[in-house]
């Protein structure tokens, strides 16, 4: 009866033993054969990079490299010599391994330095190999720092480390530094393809796609998941009991609720998000996995930006063709509202709810709520920051506004509409109260204007089939009329009662057209100039979504006072108020007020 051989695993057994044998590191490892062919070979060399990218196998192989007493015309160890035996076995006397994690103290950099004295053995160079050299202490540095600076001729010292900010810049100034990239996944697709081949598996291309991704650039990590997929699935490696053993959410689910967003589907997104939930995911999981395949749809939107994918070409294919049915200022939008609902996920009472209403504004994004709903809490607007005009006529009919409702408490604000000439400030009474251009000091100009670039963009209406604008952006320029303005501006006054400062200023202001899609609006008072400041976005977007006009401005100014005109003191300007009102006369004196 034969005896069974040990189970090694992956990441150990296949771990590189050449120069060629390395993954996709190819141009540093050209680097580092075209050094030793060239006899051309440094005294301190530091790899860094990130985990599992193989900066510590590829240092074992420079040195058997060096070591090799009979090198391949390739410039590849033989590994059939005596030397490449002794360091694949581990019991080279040319190659010494430093853990700087569990050995960073002084004492055992003396060590190493008190062995560079002593030549090698059956070949040319001894190699010193220190790993994670960042842990060494500040003292141990300073004690390795003559030793690297000038070692004897024969000596070569290798440090790997996964973070090179910690270490001290006077040991990286005495290296040659070569930074090691991350994996791709396809390289890491190709080499899992060989070692399942090798090991007698067989697996699913997209299966192994999905390992590398959970692997994050790091080889060994993908063949220690690749050796526990196998493990549960008994050497049949497919997508699914990949994504199931791996607890991964699948993307046949981001591609539905992708579909849903576009549909404006709000029922079936939130169907999905409960089919999720039932399958123990966590929904900020979710909220996180779906920002990211927002930002790999609006990179395979553009062909220019497809490399920057990183899965595998069957799965790209499908981001390329989901990418086509979307604007590009739809994925901004997307993204900008799963980014605050991640930032909001942590402190939110319900969870449950804050995810819901970003699925429901996700679906609204292309089919917005229709006035006045949009108008209270609109999702982020689809916005580009460099717009181009289109060449299509203006649609004044793409955004109906509300039709203005008379109501009783809006009679008293008709004489102050822009319909009327502005009233000349010295023609006002003297008693007007401070705030008023006569009794207020003069106050320098201080413009406030609305941004000229639109704020928001709106998706045609007609959504088709047969429509050549469905699903297009268009920017509003309807022309801008007087009247409707004037409605537009009481609507907003009868609609946000809560903003008391605002209102007021709007009611005593006197908005004038500046130019085609410009007003010029005079205030009494720089408070009243601050609560335009501090509501501006909020009247614009209003005044543009009723006028169905991207393009409106709003110059905001405080009026300066008229010549000669003091500015009355408290109490003298309350006398005058009384000595104007009869009825605030009577009632101070049934009260017996005076005036202080």
């Amino acid at each position: 009866m034969s005896e069974q051989k040990p189970y090694i695993v992956s990441a150990r057994k296949y771990r590189p033993a050449t120069f060629r044998s390395v993954v996709g590191q190819g141009s540093l490892t050209a680097t580092l054969k075209n050094a030793i062919d060239s006899k051309r070979l440094a005294q301190a060399y530091l790899f860094c990079g990130p985990r599992g990218v193989g900066k510590t196998s590829c240092a074992r192989i420079f040195a058997k490299t060096i070591n090799c007493l009979s090198p391949t015309p390739d410039g590849e160890a033989c590994g059939v010599c005596e030397s490449c035996r002794a360091i694949e076995q581990g019991n080279s006397f040319n190659l010494v391994e430093l853990d700087a994690a569990s050995n960073n103290s002084v004492d055992d950099i003396r060590a190493i330095t008190e062995q560079v004295n002593v030549p090698p053995q059956n070949g040319q160079y001894r190699v010193f190999i220190i790993d994670e050299v960042h842990m060494l202490s500040n003292a141990a540095f300073n004690a390795f720092l003559k030793t690297l600076e000038e070692p004897p001729r024969n000596v070569v010292f290798i440090l790997a480390t996964t973070e090179k900010h910690k270490v001290i810049p006077t040991i990286l100034s005495r290296c040659q530094i070569y930074d090691f990239k991350r994996i791709t996944v396809n390289d890491m697709i190709d080499h899992l393809e060989y070692v399942a081949k090798e090991e007698g598996v067989t697996a699913e291309r997209d299966a192994l796609g999905v390992i590398a991704l959970k692997a994050d650039g790091a080889m060994r990590d993908a063949l220690s998941i690749f050796d526990q997929v196998t493990a549960s699935s008994r050497g049949v490696v497919t997508y699914q009991n990949t994504i199931d053993n791996l607890n991964v959410l699948d993307y046949d689910f981001y591609f539905r609720l992708i579909d849903a967003f576009r549909a404006g589907d709000v029922s079936t997104a939130l169907l999905i998000y409960k089919e999720i939930r039932d399958k123990g995911f966590d929904s900020l999981f979710l909220i996180n996995g779906l920002a990211a395949h927002v930002r790999d749809l609006m990179v395979a939107a553009d062909p220019r930006t497809i490399p920057l994918l990183e899965t595998s070409e069957e799965i790209a294919g499908k981001y390329t063709e989901q990418a086509k049915s979307l604007p590009l200022q739809w994925y901004y939008a997307a993204m900008k509202l799963l980014n605050d609902c991640d930032l909001n996920y942590r402190t939110a009472t319900s969870k449950r709810l804050l995810v819901e209403l970003t699925l429901i504004r996700l679906c609204q994004l292309l089919k917005p709520a229709t006035p006045p709903f949009d108008s209270l809490d609109r999702p982020v607007p689809l916005g580009d920051p460099a717009p181009s005009r289109g060449t299509s006529s203006p649609q004044p009919t793409s955004t109906p506004p509300p039709s203005p409702q008379p109501a009783p408490h809006q009679q008293p604000q008709a004489p102050q509409t822009p319909q009327q000439p502005p009233a000349a400030p010295s023609s006002r009474p003297a008693t007007v109260p401070p705030a008023s251009p006569k009794t207020a000091p003069p106050q320098p100009k201080r413009p406030l204007k609305a941004s000229p670039r639109p704020s928001a963009f709106r998706l045609n209406e007609s959504h088709s089939a047969g429509t050549p604008s469905a699903g297009r952006l268009e920017q509003r320029t309807t022309p801008i009329d007087p009247a409707r303005f004037a409605t537009a501006w009481n609507e907003f006054i009868v609609r946000n009662p809560s903003l008391h400062i605002l209102v007021n200023a709007m009611r005593g202001a006197q908005p004038q057209s500046a130019g085609e899609n410009a007003y010029r609006i005079m205030v009494d008072h720089p408070a009243q100039l601050q609560a335009f400041e501090l509501s501006m976005p909020r009247l614009i977007e209003y005044l543009r979504d009723y006028l169905a006009n991207d393009l409106l401005t709003l110059n905001v100014e405080v009026a300066e006072a008229a010549p000669g005109v003091r500015q009355l003191p408290p109490k003298e300007f309350l006398q005058q108020v009384v000595e104007s009102n009869p009825v605030i006369a009577r009632v101070l004196q049934e009260i017996n007020g005076e005036l202080v």
